[in-house]
């Protein structure tokens, strides 16, 4: 079930929050997984035997961790929860990946498993591991009550597209919190604003990028247009997901932690990823690139140190070889930036420039469906193979979404939050998240292309 969809905006979720304020307090997380369960199994039946299955080892392991009584039982414990999550999230990602690649090196004919993705398994296998770590570290105490464990683990704001969220930042929160009529109605509004980023820019941007896929008349200018078209749509595809998850949480209590704030005002590539799916990049940074030495240690260890962590972050997004490569190209861009710092002493707008041209090539690679597309998009952007610079479907399209570029180019920039901090006018607000939410349904009824491109990953 899509939270842009009118099954979950008129249905689903006014249903599970009139009955989650009907309840008492001890009920409330009960609920909580009961319905998350019932939005998972909307579109993913089959898999919910898998995720109930995650919750109950990992609250074992969890609890073993806890009573051990020495260091080496803790670390068994441990070990089986990172099998149990990587083992999992491994075979469903990556059997078809592995097994394409021994046939390609050994020339083996093996048959694909062609293993279907449980939507949310990367997000969630990822939750739980921060769960189970940082019990082992002695950061947060086990969970003995398996509904606020299993809660934690399925509740449906940020299940199917994050943020991550870690159990050390809601273990407070899952045993006591409440929801004033402060908190819900700017849970409401950040639901309300996420979902006009999703609708009204992300959807309209993806229909771009499949016309671009669909014409037969390419160009430079057409080339250049889908770059920045796709990477402004998976921002606001992604982003706008992350900011109705974080503002469902907030009716209901929780505080998620931001995942996006405005990354294309970066001046470079390691700013661009402080402020881009920041929840993963923590993640990533904490429990693997800190454990493997980081930064404080030689400087052949710590450049395998930031290759491992870039190629990781790559295959976590899929089971391709372009996610390998766009994770390491953010290696290679992150290292560069850091034995070349002339480059910090640019002008800003120099820094603004490099780092934008670098996102659209990065994303060019991350969207293709194999290498050969990829380096036939980036060849089409620098003119290459006798690419025209201009031809009439490019204007015509040009024409058409001109309008969607404007709003998408505007609204990724923080003018429209400062404008919005100095208004402050609540009646106002309130009028503009109804005909916000008006247009969004409008678009929904008439049918309008609507996928949800981290389903993928």
């Amino acid at each position: 079930m899509l939270f842009s969809s009118i099954e979950f905006l008129y249905y689903f979720l006014p249903c599970v929050v009139a009955v989650y304020f009907l309840l008492p307090k001890v009920l409330r997380n009960c609920w909580l997984l009961l319905s998350s369960l019932v939005f998972y199994a909307w579109g993913e039946p089959k898999y919910v035997a898998l995720m109930i299955a995650s919750i109950l080892l990992n609250y074992v392991w969890g609890l073993c961790i806890a009573k051990a009584q020495s260091q080496g039982w803790k670390r068994v414990w441990l070990t089986m929860s990172v099998i149990t999550c990587l083992g999992l999230l491994g075979y469903y990602k990556y059997a078809d990946f592995a097994v394409m690649n021994v046939n390609a090196i050994f020339g083996t004919g093996f048959a694909l498993p062609k293993v279907l993705l449980p939507i949310g398994i990367s997000f969630y296998s990822f939750q739980i591991l921060s769960y189970t770590i940082d019990v082992y570290r002695g950061n947060v105490a086990a969970q003995r009550n398996p509904i606020d464990f299993g809660a934690y683990v399925a509740l449906f704001p940020q299940l199917i597209a994050g943020p991550i969220v870690r159990y050390i930042d809601v273990n407070r929160e899952l045993k006591e919190r409440s929801t004033s009529m402060e908190d819900f109605r700017l849970g409401l509004r950040r639901f309300i604003m996420g979902l006009g980023k999703k609708i009204l820019i992300a959807n309209q941007l993806g229909a771009f990028v499949e016309a671009f896929r669909a014409s037969g008349e390419k160009s430079v200018l057409f080339y250049w247009l889908y770059a920045i078209g796709f990477s402004l749509h998976i921002y606001f595809d992604f982003s706008g997901y992350s900011d109705m998850a974080i503002g469902l949480g907030r009716i209901f209590g929780f505080h998620f932690l931001e995942n996006f704030n405005y990354p294309f005002i970066s001046k470079s590539i390691q700013e661009f990823w402080r402020r881009w799916h920041m929840t993963l990049g923590g993640w990533f940074r904490d429990y693997l690139y800190i454990p493997l030495g980081g930064s404080r240690c030689s400087k052949a260890k710590w450049l395998r140190n930031t290759l491992f962590v870039w190629m990781f972050t790559g295959l976590w997004h899929g089971a391709a070889w372009n996610f390998v490569l766009w994770g390491l190209l953010f290696a290679g861009l992150l290292l560069i930036e850091k034995f070349v710092p002339a480059l910090q002493k640019l002008p800003d707008w120099a820094k603004h420039t490099y780092v934008l041209i670098l996102i659209a090539f990065s994303f060019v690679l991350f969207n293709a469906a194999d290498m050969t597309q990829a380096l036939g998009d980036m060849g089409g952007m620098l003119g290459l193979g006798g690419v025209p610079l201009v031809t009439d479907a490019t204007l015509y399209y040009l024409r058409s979404y001109l309008s969607v570029f404007l709003f998408a180019i505007v609204g990724a920039l923080p003018v429209v939050k400062q404008a919005a901090l100095k208004v402050n006018n609540q009646v106002l607000e309130t009028l503009a998240m109804i005909i916000l939410l008006l247009l969004c349904t409008a678009s929904l009824v008439d049918g309008s292309f609507n996928p949800f491109l981290y389903f993928r990953f």
